[in-house]
């Protein structure tokens, strides 16, 4: 397993100048296997992040995770050498890529993703470009197979979908498309997967660079047109999405459920409270658009489970919470009349 993660490294880092590789594929095999991201930004250290770990690359090819100082013996990214990873990750042909560099992201070969930031460009109130890039983190993309089993051992697919929870790095994109690989495959359903950010198929050129089995993928897509356009062309068992985020989406997954798909997707959310706070969260939950819900682990442990719930367990959690609240409000007025009573009396 360590000589995949460590191949998948060196295959992001590619998306390095010449300059900047030939220092990040010398660092040791054992920092490369646990790596999640390279990040670089102008006039500051190379890093490698590693879950709870950065590194900061030297010039001598030292890695340093605490006390670091911007001084000559450290790795500095230049200006330039942004603009030319910027220039490699585009394939030399930036004006082919705008439509993912507006959405802050470009996907490469390998599945990889390249986060971009940098400066905004408005057309009409519209975010319609970028200029200026100002840093770039390389997201290591990392197929682990047999991570999904696990949960789909726990869970009845056939009564229902799954929402899978976590925070971000937490895995869930990693769990969506194991499950997808696993479904298509060994259980033999009828997947279609509306990858919007590339992140679950990886896409290259039209190929799907990461294992998803036997599925179907609309890469590209925005959530809501391409779960109409799985339903109206595909007639999948099951679609799958990644990080449901509005409340359009949320209703383009109701429409799912009156044509009898099952639905798969993640959401960005640490526990069920901050999962009850979301309004889409809620809107789903209210129609049973989901038979489970899986909290997963954290940074440090991507891709494990740490909790699932059913439906009604979680409609009884919910149940609890707000007759909690409610208690705790109705004190408060009883405790502000009690109040009001005292200055009166007072006065």
């Amino acid at each position: 397993m360590d000589k995949y993660f460590i191949e998948r490294f060196n295959m992001c880092a590619k998306g390095l100048n010449q300059r900047l590789s030939q220092y990040v594929l010398k660092i040791p095999d054992h920092i490369k296997a646990h790596a999640q991201e390279i990040h670089i930004r102008i006039n500051k250290p190379v890093s490698i992040y590693c879950g709870n770990i950065t590194y900061y690359l030297t010039a001598n090819n030292q890695l340093i995770s605490c006390g670091v100082c911007l001084d000559n013996d450290m790795l500095i990214a230049t200006q330039h050498d942004v603009y030319e990873c910027f220039q490699n990750i585009c394939c030399y042909s930036v004006y082919t890529r705008q439509s993912e560099i507006k959405n802050g992201f470009i996907t490469m070969r390998g599945g990889h993703r390249a986060g971009i930031c940098g400066t905004a460009v408005y057309m009409d109130n519209t975010l319609a470009n970028m200029r200026d890039i100002s840093s770039i983190n390389l997201r290591i993309a990392k197929e682990i197979k047999g991570i999904a089993k696990p949960l789909l051992r726990s869970i009845d697919i056939n009564r229902g979908g799954i929402l899978l929870c976590g925070i971000p790095s937490s895995g869930k994109t990693t769990v969506l498309r194991d499950i997808s690989r696993i479904l298509s495959t060994k259980e033999n359903k009828k997947i279609c997967i509306v990858d919007e950010r590339g992140e679950i198929a990886g896409s290259y050129s039209g190929v799907p660079q990461n294992d998803i089995g036997f599925c179907d993928v609309l890469d590209g897509y925005m959530k809501a047109d391409g779960i109409m356009q799985a339903l109206r062309c595909m007639s999948p068992q099951i679609v799958v999405c990644d990080e449901i985020g509005t409340e359009q989406e949320a209703k383009s997954i109701e429409s799912c459920l009156n044509s009898g798909v099952t639905v798969i997707a993640s959401l960005h959310c640490a526990n069920i409270c901050e999962l009850m706070s979301k309004p889409q969260a809620r809107m789903l939950l209210s129609a049973n658009a989901f038979a489970y819900v899986g909290f997963l682990s954290d940074r440090i442990q991507p891709g494990v489970v740490k909790e699932i719930y059913t439906m009604e367990e979680l409609k009884i959690y919910e149940a609890n919470r707000l007759h909690t609240a409610d208690n705790k409000h109705h004190s408060h007025r009883v405790l502000s009349v009690s109040n009001d009573q005292t200055e009166d009396k007072a006065v």
